[in-house]
């Protein structure tokens, strides 16, 4: 899906205005935070931070691996 969007003047910053099939695209809603991701291509948007998800994951198999000990601190 390709979208024309307008760069505009927010205060001493730019924004872009969103039609309203991005944003459904996107599931957001006003007030939601976007991250503008660089790739290779160009910048993506997504409402998912990159960051929160590499930490979850990272913690997941800590959890995995230490299935055990976990168990046994949870019945103290």
């Amino acid at each position: 899906m390709a979208a024309v969007v307008k760069v505009r003047k927010v205060g001493n910053s730019l924004g872009v205005i969103l039609t309203k099939d991005v944003v459904e695209s996107l599931g957001v809603v006003e007030g939601d935070e976007l991250f503008a991701i660089r790739t290779p291509d160009g910048i993506r948007l997504t409402p998912y931070d990159p960051d929160f998800v590499t930490a979850i994951e990272s913690t997941r198999d800590y959890m995995r691996r230490h299935r055990d000990a976990l168990h046994e601190l949870a019945k103290r």
